[in-house]
């Protein structure tokens, strides 16, 4: 079980394109997309978010592969869509444990994240098949 006191920072979904799908995004969702797209080596993805305009609400984060060797290439090929939801705790750490408690499949211990201005972030995948990401909430 999540701590309850964790907030959704974001959902992310895997596209063919980042460029083609943000902006459409952007217009569907009330949002704005602020053109960034950062390669994050260590996943073989690039990433970019699409940001709510109403405070508080989580982002929507575009994943694209970087390459056919990508972990998120066999997704795209059976038609991409949600890949994981992101919540914001205060310990990855815990976490990440809890999660193995119940029975989760540990992708990635708690480590610093660059594009999270080094925040640790960590994987589970769930028993019911959902791909969770734990970021370290700001101090």
């Amino acid at each position: 079980m999540i701590d309850p006191a964790a907030t959704l920072h974001h959902m992310a979904f895997v596209v063919a394109s980042i460029p083609e799908a943000a902006a459409r995004l952007a217009r569907s969702l009330n949002g704005v997309w602020d053109e960034r797209i950062v390669r994050v080596p260590e996943q073989a993805v690039y990433i970019s978010f699409v940001r709510r305009l109403v405070p508080g609400e989580p982002s929507l984060e575009l994943v694209q592969p970087a390459g056919a060797g990508s972990p998120v290439a066999a997704f795209l090929k059976r038609g991409g869509g949600l890949h994981h939801l992101c919540y914001e705790v205060d310990d990855p750490r815990a976490e990440v444990e809890n999660a193995a408690s119940e029975g989760s499949i540990i992708i990635h211990k708690a480590a610093p994240a660059p594009f999270f201005d080094g925040r640790a972030v960590a994987w589970a995948y769930t028993r019911d098949r959902l791909l969770i990401e734990y970021l370290e909430r700001r101090q």
